[in-house]
């Protein structure tokens, strides 16, 4: 990929622990946002919302975020979602602790 290519992914968090999660192009929840579908079209992001949003047995919180595809992986555009992705930050556990 020799240049960046914006667009939207869904992100939720998880209803019984919080974690944060997206939705993947199979429509179902993932902890990466490496293995999240990136909407490129709104009317294809409000389908993807509306179908997030009767899952409420499961996640909570759904809405769309900016994001970039970038070679290093997808990256949000916004600080906030920057830190969602890397997880808690008061001490070392859940996605911090899988770097060290």
């Amino acid at each position: 990929m020799s240049k960046d290519l914006s667009g939207n992914v869904i992100t939720a968090n998880k209803l019984l622990d919080g974690a944060v999660v997206y939705m993947s192009s199979q429509f179902k929840w993932v902890l990466n946002i490496n293995n999240a579908k990136v909407f490129s079209n709104d009317s294809s992001i409000e389908k993807a919302l509306v179908h997030a949003n009767k899952q409420q047995d499961e996640i909570v919180g759904v809405y769309s975020i900016r994001v970039d595809q970038t070679d290093a992986g997808i990256k949000s555009k916004h600080f906030r979602e920057q830190f969602r992705v890397k997880g808690p930050s008061n001490y070392n556990h859940g996605k911090q602790s899988e770097v060290l």
